[in-house]
């Protein structure tokens, strides 16, 4: 017996997922559907994320919804401008009457007899799990395990006397006044937290295995925030986006057409910024552009802090913790009253949750991604993921349009399963996600893959996606529909 039943279900109430209710609200208007949190407030990454600096690392014209334009005068955006952004479009669009926050997915399995998602849910600490079905799961849980992120095995940890930080974990009102910190990592992270630092800490000191790309974006966008006074906030908003998505392919495009050149060009960008004398080894990666993502300081403000001499930037392997500090290989110490492990997150599908298909539990391994979307053998599921090499939502807004036109067909055509399958079996399979970032590395094996050709390719690129997924065939061949033997 299910507690309730409802048309879709959808999973987080971050970014993506009060995203996706907007869209299902306005495309499929008679469904019935509930967002279903396991925090006890919506935002997501932008509400769990509380460490000093925490900013958006990509302009929030292309962040924000396509909806809703984003009117700060801040192009790049501190994290609680973006939740309260997330917030003000949950409440005016009603979305926040539709959250159940503490429900928290611990299983998912799809019944092909009844075409419905059973999905056993913890409310609270009540000690039974509520039961709730539905015909369609909207996963928007992000890739991340939001309870701890990642650290490495570092020896000798326990010998260290002073505060150990993971920035996923960040203490509520910590106070670092006065203290040498350690900020262990190279990434958006990392450097976010090492200019932010400086405002109290005594010295910020970025160690690094090995550097990271890093170049430098205006805060504010001058020309929008000019032709706001003579044109509609709408208006402003299209031209920027469309502007900065253009900038956005053309920049990953160049780097991957010619990555010398481009290697070359942000190499004396950052050189420029960081003056005379400066050791660019410590900028200088070993990789190819766009093989790693690119950082982005606003306004330079990790070069300024480095000049100031506010802050260092170390590029070292960690032989142990000591009591006081960090012993590096190379025999220097790095003296330390806070370190703070700026190491990754611990990429995690589905929220945690277990997702089974009649009792046979799903392999997301095993599978591949359909138009990024859905999973190749899941039927009636779409999986809400961004891009790596441009803005989050810009594709999560496309997949949940998408998803909503495919619920919208079937009630056309009167089936209600949809299962992607791969009909010809010549597709031959790459990693889904194509960067050689640790956080990725480390879970490769446990990630679905994607093919060399449509519908199977993940394509990374938002102008032919929006034309594939809000203007391409439903029925291209590769989507299954079906129903139960007697049920329309």
């Amino acid at each position: 017996m299910f507690d309730e039943h409802l048309d879709v279900l959808i999973i987080g109430a971050g970014l993506s997922g009060v995203g996706a209710a907007y869209h299902l609200m306005q495309q499929c208007p008679g469904k019935s559907f509930a967002v279903l949190e396991g925090r006890s407030a919506l935002g997501g990454t932008w509400d769990l994320f509380r460490y000093p600096g925490i900013r958006s690392d990509s302009d929030m014209y292309t962040l924000g919804y396509n909806f809703k334009p984003w009117s700060d005068p801040q192009a790049i955006a501190d994290g609680p401008s973006i939740r309260s952004y997330i917030e003000q479009t949950a409440r005016e669009n009603g979305i926040d009457r539709k959250i159940r926050y503490q429900h928290k997915v611990l299983k998912a399995d799809w019944c092909t007899d009844s075409a419905t998602w059973t999905l056993e849910v913890q409310r609270g600490d009540e000690p039974e799990p509520l039961r709730l079905s539905c015909q369609h799961l909207l996963m928007c849980t992000g890739y991340y395990r939001y309870e701890a992120g990642y650290t490495p095995e570092f020896p000798g940890r326990e010998q260290f006397k002073g505060e150990l930080i993971h920035p996923q974990l960040w203490p509520e009102n910590f106070d670092y006044t006065g203290k040498k910190v350690v900020v262990i990592g190279s990434g958006a992270t990392a450097v976010t937290l090492v200019p932010a630092m400086t405002d109290k800490a005594r010295h910020v000191t970025m160690l690094q295995r090995s550097p990271s790309y890093v170049i430098n974006l205006p805060k504010e966008d001058v020309l929008s925030n000019v032709l706001r006074r003579f044109l509609p906030e709408k208006w402003v908003y299209r031209l920027a986006r469309g502007r900065n998505v253009a900038l956005q392919m053309v920049f990953f495009y160049l780097a991957k057409a010619f990555p010398d050149q481009v290697r070359k060009a942000l190499l004396g960008k950052a050189r420029r910024q960081l003056g005379q004398g400066f050791d660019m080894r410590h900028f200088s990666p070993s990789y190819k552009p766009w093989d790693e993502r690119v950082c982005a300081v606003p306004d330079g403000d990790l070069f300024k802090v480095l000049r100031q001499g506010k802050a260092s930037v170390v590029t070292d392997h960690i032989d142990t913790f000591t009591e006081t500090g960090i012993r590096l290989k190379s025999g220097q110490m790095l003296e330390a009253d806070v370190i703070i492990t700026a190491t990754g997150l611990d990429l995690m599908l589905f929220g945690g949750m277990q997702v089974a298909v009649d009792g046979k539990p799903f392999d997301a391994a095993q599978s591949m991604g359909y138009r990024g979307i859905m999973l190749r053998d899941l039927p009636n599921a779409a999986v809400v993921l961004g891009y790596t090499n441009a803005s989050w939502t810009l594709k999560a807004d496309l997949s949940s349009e998408y998803f909503c036109r495919l619920i919208n067909h079937m009630d056309a055509i009167s089936m209600r399963q949809c299962t992607p399958c791969n009909t010809t079996g010549e597709v031959k399979t790459a990693p889904f996600l194509n960067l050689n970032s640790g956080y990725i590395q480390r879970v490769a094996d446990k990630l679905p893959s994607q093919g060399d050709r449509a519908p199977w390719k993940l394509y990374q690129n938002y102008a032919l996606d929006l034309v594939l997924l809000r203007f391409g065939k439903v029925e291209d061949g590769y989507l299954v529909f079906s129903s139960p033997k007697g049920q329309p």
